[in-house]
């Protein structure tokens, strides 16, 4: 077994160095960019990231295992325990000063999957975390509250956010994007980590990512979205973070998404 509570003080601590790590670099712009072979951006802060999180959460739990976006699996591979990384999400902002970039980890479970996340975005101020029996806070502002997704129980009235890419349309699916967002009161566009969190948040009520995601990518923000109260599935409503795709919702409208994207 493992304690989540002391897990989850080692990962906001870690959170911290990361930050501290990132923070300047993206304020300085003083990195090259290099593209990776799914043609993708990668930057030495990326790399330099992971490198620090991975040691620093292998020091502290020889015991798990530690994967990352940049530099896969260190640690011992054999434990059900595993760290899942990725050291900027969102780097194609981090490298044209968009701010909306954070920095994933996550704890999940050979049986039991993602069990506590934190997502610190520190160009925007903001951190949230939450897991099995953590609750989930967001911390903005120096101060800290609780989160909870929100009631809204019809498409009609709700906000959707929606992360369109090619692989929609080579799944044949992209006029069902448009159909959910028709339904819906209002559509918004954020992308990666932050569409997640507003729904955990209760200000935005469902997500629909973009096809292709990783697990590093979903890992953190899946026990954040149901520890407030919110579901989150692939496409076919399946609640994993390992698929490549990924949809949060407040739970009430999840159905109802669901019904719209499924061919």
């Amino acid at each position: 077994m493992t304690d989540l509570a002391a897990d989850l003080a080692l990962a906001l601590a870690v959170a911290d160095e990361a930050d501290a790590f990132t923070l300047p670099h993206f304020a300085d712009r003083d990195f090259t960019v290099d593209w990776k072979k799914n043609h993708t951006e990668v930057t030495e802060i990326d790399r330099g990231a992971e490198s620090l999180i991975a040691r620093r959460l292998a020091d502290a739990r020889p015991e798990h295992a530690v994967f990352g976006e940049e530099h896969g699996l260190v640690g011992a591979p054999d434990s059900v325990w595993r760290w899942m990384i990725d050291p900027i999400d969102g780097t194609s902002g981090f490298v044209r000063g968009i701010p909306v970039w954070a920095t994933l980890i996550a704890l999940t479970h050979a049986d039991d999957g993602a069990v506590l996340g934190v997502v610190s975005a520190p160009a925007l101020g903001y951190r949230w975390w939450g897991g099995v029996g953590l609750g989930a806070h967001v911390a903005a502002r120096g101060s800290t509250r609780p989160i909870r997704a929100s009631a809204v129980a019809e498409l009609a009235a709700a906000q959707v956010n929606v992360t369109h890419n090619h692989g929609w349309d080579r799944l044949g699916l992209s006029d069902r994007l448009v159909a959910l967002q028709l339904a819906a009161h209002r559509s918004r566009g954020v992308g990666d980590f932050w569409q997640h969190m507003l729904v955990a948040e209760g200000a935005m009520d469902v997500a629909v990512d973009a096809v292709g995601v990783a697990p590093y990518d979903l890992a953190a923000v899946k026990p954040i979205v149901e520890a407030a109260g919110g579901a989150f599935t692939d496409r076919h409503g399946e609640a994993t973070h390992e698929h490549d795709t990924a949809i949060s919702s407040n739970g009430v409208l999840h159905a109802d998404v669901l019904r719209i994207l499924t061919p």
